[in-house]
């Protein structure tokens, strides 16, 4: 097939949208936001740039300028830092469906009076948990609650979802939770601007009754209304390895069938009418694209749906004006449109998967001569979406699936032409013929069931997915033109130079720890321990993190991310120190997700349907030239703390302590047994800083020269006491944080003389970041 280039193959529009994209993206890249002073200069290069008619130049400034201005507004009603939750009697609506979890509710509160203290300052959004299961809650509900806030704050890994990110994408700028309080009450006051929200909570409840029992009814209203809340874990999981999520949530493809669907059966219909005051085109444009409205409207207008909508507008538009516009200048306009909305819509991956996405589309279907129809448009589009894809997916997470151009090709047809359509009409008759509307949804359920296992199978194939570590963030853009060369037409020469582009994306790997050398990292898993130890060719885990319910781990949440981040794809050693829920809970997905070699613990029993060795004193085991001597347990205790694991590790250039939670006698025993043989560099601190270990005489012959304490943001116990950390500044030991300081790694064995531990929220954090001071002591 030859290729030929249309006339206005670059048009300025897009050209602007590209500069104005750009802009706005090199903001977020910012670890704070500079002052007036930016301002100013950017102001001042603006206007010499749009005084020369620079346009680009131009677009690219208005991009930063704008995306400024945005974020620092959106900063400001933020609750300062404090080292203590604020209290607060609040009236106020919810906003979001209540999102039900394993001790309660999690919802979006749009606040509007500060009843008590009436001088304290909020943020009108926030998002609140309700540890009860007790109380009906409802969207759209106007409540009075007695809540305790705290600025937003998230565990913060390599590798992992930055939490303060997400919450300030969303526009909250506060969390908490509501306290027990016979001041909570719902207040029986109508208020017609949230009744969008009470119908949409009204379709969630009907949803619900009538899927009630289906395994897969949380797809369905996903389907429906964008509602994914219901999706289990390991559903997700399945559509994730086999490249099929955005099937089930609302995405552009369904506005734009939705949309299709509607304009061309209401053209047609139109056109069998008598009366011809208003042309059938433009009766179905309007239709069409108040339907991707409405349709947008259930998914709460999430960044996919506002392009399709705008998309949508635009082609509508067009149609009514009898005007014909390019696939490139609609979605360039698309891409104005949406971030000049919010700038802040391209800290999401779905902004840049969804335009990527379109862009793909259009391309390998425009510049040729004839068309392509039918199933081969199908595959040529499968491919290039899936191939084209790949650099943002590495990108953001790190994996790909491989298997994703099979499972869309029977996946698109049947969600996209048969079960969304059934849906939406299900939905559609629930309030008018609910009968029929209950049938529809049933089928759809049961169609998406028996169709289940193929994707499963998919799933399950050893080769679904291939993981990478995350690659440099320069060798996106070279990957990317890379693919987009490679799936040119034939008449565009040395398309083989494709491949050299992606080169440097495909290949980048993380550094290895030199031999006898190895790299510690502390994760930031909030109240408990998950440590991460790399030598030259070997991976050991030291403890995992808590378990929150049935749907949230620090296994999966936390560890398992930040090894895809670097690339890994096996553990060699998995050391559970002891039982308690905030060191074993990720055990078990670990364990399901990743080839273990051995895994060592002092409670098998708690462990007991995977293979496990006791841990005890005196095994000992070496890596790349690493020394890896288990010395605790000692000796059996009746205080479970007591008996944890307890792990020293020596290379070339220094040595690292790991004690689990052990207090003051299992310390005592370890410097009635090894003495000086318990110096150490590095010492991942004892039960998070509890003024019941750290004792005196323990950190005397430690000795370290930095001492790490693993522990939760403003957690509940108050670790680490003050005690404590005294005690460490007295004997002049530098302490760190992973509350304020994120991960917190160190490379021991490169050469250097002065070890330097890294912060990640220092190192890597954003201007979105809190960065209160490090405890460094």
């Amino acid at each position: 097939m030859k290729f030929s280039i249309p006339q206005n193959r670059y048009p300025a529009v897009v050209s602007v949208a590209i500069a104005l994209v750009c802009g706005a993206s090199c903001v977020q890249l910012l670890p704070f936001l500079p002052g007036a002073w930016a301002f100013a200069l950017v102001g001042v290069v603006l206007s010499v740039a749009a005084y020369f008619r620079l346009h680009i130049p131009a677009a690219f400034l208005c991009g930063i300028l704008w995306a400024l201005a945005v974020a620092g507004t959106r900063l400001d009603p933020s609750l300062p830092n404090s080292s203590e939750r604020q209290t607060a009697t609040i009236e106020g609506v919810i906003l979001t469906i209540p999102q039900a979890f394993d001790h309660g509710f999690r919802f979006d509160f749009d606040i509007q009076r500060t009843i008590e203290p009436a001088e304290l300052i909020l943020p009108s959004r926030v998002r609140l948990s309700w540890y009860d299961h007790r109380t009906s809650l409802k969207a759209g509900e106007r409540w009075q609650l007695r809540v305790k806030l705290k600025p937003p704050h998230g565990m913060l890994n390599p590798g992992g979802l930055d939490y303060e990110r997400w919450l300030f994408a969303q526009g909250i700028r506060a969390v908490g939770y509501v306290t027990e309080s016979p001041d909570n009450r719902r207040l029986n006051v109508p208020d017609l601007p949230y009744s969008f929200e009470v119908w949409r909570q009204a379709l969630y409840d009907r949803l619900s009754a009538t899927l009630d029992g289906e395994p897969l009814a949380g797809i369905v209203k996903a389907l429906i209304m964008g509602a994914a809340d219901d999706i289990s874990p390991a559903q997700w999981d399945v559509l994730r390895r086999t490249g099929t999520t955005h099937l089930v949530v609302i995405s552009g493809s369904h506005i734009g069938l939705v949309a299709g669907f509607v304009f061309f059966l209401i053209r047609r219909a139109w056109s069998s009418l008598a009366t011809m005051r208003w042309s059938p085109p433009t009766v179905a444009a309007v239709a069409a694209f108040t339907a991707a409205l409405l349709y947008s409207a259930l998914a709460d207008f999430a960044i996919p749906t506002q392009r399709a909508v705008i998309m949508i507008g635009i082609v509508m538009g067009a149609v009514i004006a009898q005007r014909h516009l390019s696939g490139f200048r609609v979605l360039a306009t698309a891409l104005l449109a949406v971030v000049l909305y919010d700038p802040l819509a391209v800290l999401a991956p779905g902004f840049w998967l969804s335009f990527a996405a379109v862009a793909l589309i259009l391309f390998v279907v425009s510049y040729r001569r004839g068309k392509l129809r039918g199933w081969r448009a199908m595959l040529r589009v499968n491919w290039a979406t899936s191939l084209g894809l790949a650099p943002l997916l590495m990108l953001f997470f790190q994996q790909v699936s491989l298997i994703s151009p099979i499972a869309n090709l029977f996946a698109v047809p049947l969600i996209g032409l048969l079960l969304i359509p059934l849906c939406l009409t299900g939905a559609l008759l629930l309030p008018i013929l609910p009968l029929a509307g209950e049938a529809l949804l049933i089928l759809a359920s049961r169609l998406l069931e028996w169709t289940w296992p193929i994707l499963l199978w998919l799933a399950e194939l050893p080769a679904a997915q291939w993981i990478h570590a995350e690659p440099p963030l320069w060798t996106i853009p070279l990957a990317l033109a890379g693919f987009v060369l490679l799936l040119a037409p034939r008449g565009i020469p040395a398309r083989w130079l494709g491949l050299v582009l992606a080169v440097p994306a495909l290949t980048a790997q993380p550094a290895s720890p030199p031999q006898a050398g190895f790299r510690l990292t502390v994760l930031d898993v909030g109240q408990g321990l998950g440590v991460a130890v790399e030598t030259r060719e070997h991976l050991m885990i030291f403890d995992t993190g808590a378990r929150y319910g049935s749907r949230f781990d620090i296994g999966s949440a936390v560890i398992e991310p930040y090894l895809r981040h670097r690339g890994i794809e096996r553990i060699d050693a998995l050391i559970v120190s002891h039982g308690d829920n905030d060191h074993i809970g990720g055990a078990p997905s670990l364990l399901k997700r990743f080839t273990v070699g051995r895994t060592y613990t002092s409670v098998p029993e708690k462990l007991a349907e995977f293979p496990t060795e006791t841990c005890k004193a005196e095994q000992f085991w070496e890596w790349d030239g690493v020394k890896f001597e288990m010395l605790g347990p000692i000796e059996k205790s009746p205080h479970e703390n007591d008996n944890s694991c307890v792990l020293k590790i020596s290379g070339a250039g220094g040595s690292a302590l790991l004690t689990g939670d052990i207090e003051k006698t299992g310390e005592r025993l370890l410097v009635e047994r090894y003495g000086r043989g318990l110096t150490s560099d590095i010492l991942v601190v004892p039960h998070h800083g509890s003024k019941t270990s750290s004792s005196l005489d323990f950190l005397t012959l430690v000795k370290p020269r930095f001492a790490l304490i693993p522990a939760g943001y403003l957690n509940r116990y108050g670790f680490p006491h003050r005690p404590v950390l005294k005690r460490y500044r007295d004997l002049a030991i530098p302490v760190l944080n992973t509350a304020e300081a994120g991960a917190l790694s160190i490379l021991i064995g490169d050469g250097r003389k002065d070890l330097k531990v890294e912060s990640y929220r220092k190192e890597s954090g954003r201007y979105w970041n809190a960065h209160p001071k490090t405890t460094t002591e």
